[in-house]
Order: structure tokens, then sequence, then C-alpha cells
């Protein structure tokens, strides 16, 4: 544009060969004199093997995938169909770049930008989340609230499942908190007490102690996280440890209300209390009026 506009040369035959490298995913630069244009060169990335299956892979996950860059729509077109994305937003300016993340948040959705360039510092700011490749440069990692060490797209989808298992032990947690409550005031409060299920303070705070411990050795299941594989025993646990610290729950109810009972059975009466001490002070007065 700037040949035509500037030195205003004739490029339609240049850029009629231009189009077969564009549309094998090269970027074709034209080389040209302020009298004539003399050639034209195709530079082009090569795009990663795993990058394909990384964009799978998030599709998978129901995650919509859109390519932004400054390359032409032939260009970016091509490029987006050996990774198997069809939504291409081409011929972007850098600092374009947020106001294409912005439009996509404004119908609703949270957006994750990935990004290795200094240009794509702002985009990175705007989305919800950041991720920068490794590889960039240090405004791109700093814009970043995550950063991929490794320049592989299979890290972001590692990412993204890290994200959801972290989630997942925290609402458990919630829930975990909630319940433990829910079951202990109410028994420690003796509304259960004509069930016979009383706690005892000492016995509530060992019970409080157990769930706490239920809480932090779920947390720990996260050192089993293992990409792209189930991990059954952080989908397991949880449900054992609901049924096992329920059960102590009841025990130690149980136990506290026996406790109880042996207190109030060996506890002595009122009467043996006042009487027996009152009886030789009776006698003392009959001998004295004697």
């Amino acid at each position: 544009k700037l040949m035509v506009d500037i030195l205003g040369l004739e490029i339609d035959k240049i850029n009629r060969k231009m189009s077969r490298p564009e549309e094998q995913g090269k970027t074709a630069m034209v080389l040209a004199t302020k009298e004539s244009v003399i050639g034209a060169i195709a530079v082009a990335d090569t795009v990663k093997e795993t990058s394909r299956e990384a964009v799978e892979k998030i599709k998978k996950m129901g995650i919509d995938v859109y390519m932004i860059t400054g390359d032409n729509a032939r260009t970016a077109k091509a490029i987006a169909e050996q990774v198997g994305i069809t939504n291409v937003l081409a011929e972007v300016l850098p600092e374009d770049k947020a106001n294409e993340v912005k439009k996509i948040q404004d119908t609703g959705k949270k957006v994750a930008m990935v990004g290795d360039g200094i240009n794509d510092a702002p985009a990175l700011a705007q989305s919800n989340v950041g991720i920068a490749m490794g590889s960039g440069t240090d405004v791109t990692m700093e814009a970043g609230d995550i950063v991929i060490m490794k320049s592989d797209l299979n890290d972001v989808v590692t990412s993204f499942q890290l994200s959801k298992e972290t989630m997942g032990k925290i609402k458990q947690n919630m829930f975990f908190a909630l319940f433990y409550n829910a079951i202990g005031i109410p028994i420690a409060a003796r509304v259960f007490f004509t069930l016979g299920l009383v706690l005892k303070p000492e016995l509530a705070g060992l019970a409080m102690a157990m769930s706490s411990i239920s809480v932090v050795g779920n947390s720990l299941l996260l050192r089993l996280f293992k990409p792209n594989k189930r991990n059954y025993i952080s989908i397991i646990a949880p449900i054992i440890m609901v049924i096992v610290f329920t059960l102590g729950f009841i025990e130690f109810a149980r136990f506290s209300s026996g406790m109880e009972e042996n207190e109030i059975k060996n506890k002595p009466t009122a009467e043996a209390i006042n009487v027996e001490p009152s009886m030789p002070n009776k006698v003392n007065g009959l001998q004295s009026k004697k």
C-alpha cells in the first residue's frame, strides 16, 4: 500500500504472483526501488506438530478458539487450516488486538489470550486471563497472568486442566466446611439431644480438627495431578472423606452422650449433700436441751 500511495509503483502484476505463496501460509514481501518493483520474497513460520493436537483438545473442552494476526487474510486462513482453527481475525494492527479481545468479551464470553510478542501485551492485559509463552519478550511475560515455560500449546491445555481441577477442590473444600458445620453446630447445641446425640466441647473441638484435616488432605490430592489423565483417587477420596467423617461425628456424639449419662448417674443428689451434715447438729441440740 505504501508503494502505491507514496512511490506510485504498479504492483498488480507482482500481487498476482504473491497470491500462491500466501495461500500456502507464507508471508510475501515486495522488494522495490524508487523507480520500480524488483522482486518478492516469501517467508514462513513452521507450524509445530503439537499445535493442531492442542487446538483439538481445547475445542473438546467446549472452548472457542480464535486466531488474531497481523498477516493478510490468505496467509492467516492457510495457517488456521493447518491447525484446525475456523475463527480467524486477519490484518489486525498491534494496537487493535486489544480491541478485538474487547469485542469478544462484549458478547458475554471470557477470554484467555495466548501471545508471545511485544505487540500482544495490550491484548494480554485486556483479556480475562493472559497466557504468555516463555519464549516471548519480558513485556509480554509481565502482562501475562500465566507464563508457559515451554513454547508448546499443549501446556496451555494443561493449564486449563489444572485450573479446573483446582477450582473443583476449592468447591469441595467449601462444601466440607459448610457440611461439617451444618452437622456439628446443631449437635453441639443439643438440637438432637432426644436422639441421644450430644457433643461435649472437647470432642467438638476434636471433630472440627478432623474437618480441617479433610480439607487439607483433599487439597494435597492436587499433587497427584497428571496432564491428560483422570485422577480417580482425587474423585473417590472426597466421597470417602464425607462418609468417614460423618460417621466420626455421629460416634463422637454418641460417645459424648454416654459420658454425660455416666456423669449424671455418678453425681450425688442434693438431698444426700444437705441432709447428712445436718444430723449431728440435731443430735447435739437434743443433748443440750437435756
